[in-house]
């Protein structure tokens, strides 16, 4: 007579998972493409590198973070967080959840979500989603719907790509700026991501607001390692704002710049399509409880783990 096959076991998670979360999560992303028909190129081993920073500041900024272990040898079966936004942590966004091939549809799913985004919690629940329809059901359960799809747009940076802008791009050196970043952020949005985010962000990556007459009008973000986020009080700004971008992902040696354009945003769209961007086939999905923001006027933070 056997014994009953160990359950997996739930905990939650510390700094020192983020590695092996990394990896799960790049095993489970890479089978979902490749199934999909849209294989992503690369390995964990040589893209780990490049995510060990955002992996860190996701870790000290979860407002949940739980990791699933199998009953047998401890080895990291699934993985999920969660960050609050706002000043009163109105936005409750799940920024991952991953369960590895082969232990899908087995219950760990389930598990982790309602720990890392039980119902109830936040004014707002929001979530960047995949295609994958079995985790799409899942947050339907989770009193979310799909709002609209986010749009993946990729191009080769041209170097004249800010001659003759209307708007005057400043860049953003000092930390005491940041709260004009933060101002729009919650008029575009209705939350900010508050102070320590925002000063990541101005260490990772360049920073720039446009003026208009002398009025801020816009923000953008645009680093080695990605873009955005990008905001404009008006959808008129963008294309300026992003031709500037553009420019410096240029100038900055990259040979490839890609967005995450809400599909609300038309006019970033048909700016980006015009300039020569592919559409990416791998699209994700903004899920919401209901209705918030501006996304006519709003580009999402790349790599798409969190708006």
């Amino acid at each position: 007579m056997t014994g009953a096959t160990p359950q997996p076991q739930l905990r939650r998670a510390t700094a020192a998972d983020s590695e092996a979360c990394f990896r799960l999560f790049w095993d489970s992303i890479s089978d979902l493409a490749a199934r999909n028909g849209t294989p992503w190129e690369g390995t964990a081993d040589d893209r780990w590198p490049g995510f060990r920073a955002l992996y860190a500041l996701l870790a000290e900024i979860a407002a949940e973070w739980w990791v699933a272990e199998d009953g047998r040898d401890g080895r990291l079966i699934g993985y999920a967080r969660s960050i609050e936004r706002g000043v009163d942590h109105g936005l409750f966004e799940l920024s991952e959840f991953f369960v590895r091939p082969g232990h899908q549809s087995a219950g760990v799913g389930r598990a982790l979500l309602e720990r890392a985004f039980p119902l109830g919690r936040g004014a707002v629940r929001a979530i960047v989603a995949t295609g994958d329809v079995r985790a799409v059901a899942r947050y339907h359960r989770a009193d979310t719907s799909i709002q609209f799809p986010i749009l993946g747009l990729n191009g080769t940076p041209s170097p004249d790509a800010a001659a003759d802008l209307r708007l005057a791009p400043e860049p953003i050196t000092d930390p005491g700026d940041l709260e004009e970043v933060a101002d729009i952020e919650r008029t575009v949005l209705g939350y900010d991501r508050g102070r320590h985010e925002l000063e990541w962000l101005l260490d990772r990556r360049e920073a720039y607001r446009y003026r208009d007459a002398g009025h801020t009008v816009a923000f953008a973000f645009i680093g080695p390692d990605g873009t955005g986020p990008i905001a404009a009080l008006q959808p008129e700004h963008l294309p300026d704002v992003l031709r500037h971008v553009e420019a410096r992902a240029g100038a900055m040696g990259r040979e490839e710049v890609g967005f995450e354009v809400p599909a609300p945003n038309v006019v970033a769209i048909r700016h980006l399509l015009g300039r020569g961007f592919r559409l990416d086939p791998f699209v994700t999905y903004l899920m919401a409880n209901r209705p918030f923001g501006q996304f006519d006027r709003y580009l999402g933070f790349t790599p798409p783990f969190v708006l």
